[in-house]
């Protein structure tokens, strides 16, 4: 076979999703008995520290016989996380005031005790710290 009709093959049908810095590729292509399967691309974009870039590609094929539980599978999870968490996107990319869970401060629990402006700064250093002794070492 000629490269100009292994071309014509490879391009039987393609969509592209460019979502940030990722982009899905979705092909159909040809097996060697001219049956259609499905390959899905993701490319992802990385930055050098010298500024260049360079593309890293997970690629997965979905044949026929697997469309059908393919297709239930993934309505199933994508309407799920639609029901648990709705449509609207939550990041911290999306959303500039998005705070972490860590982020917001969380006021302590106490039965009877006052805590005083010294008590709190303790305890956060405390949370954010672990002791160290380095005579051990």
């Amino acid at each position: 076979m000629h490269n100009n009709e292994m071309m014509e093959k490879e391009e039987i049908f393609s969509k592209v999703l460019r979502a940030g810095r990722r982009t899905y590729f979705f092909d159909v292509r040809a097996t060697k008995a001219d049956d259609y399967y499905l390959t899905i691309t993701e490319s992802k974009k990385f930055t050098n520290d010298d500024g260049s870039f360079h593309y890293k590609k997970h690629k997965i094929y979905l044949y026929k016989e697997d469309f059908n539980e393919f297709n239930d599978i993934l309505k199933e999870m994508t309407d799920y996380i639609i029901a648990e968490k709705g449509d609207e996107v939550i990041s911290e990319r999306h959303q500039k005031d998005f705070k972490k869970e860590y982020d917001t401060p969380k006021p302590e629990a106490t039965k009877d005790a006052v805590a005083t402006d010294t008590d709190a700064d303790t305890t956060s250093a405390e949370s954010r710290f672990t002791d160290i002794d380095f005579d051990d070492i």
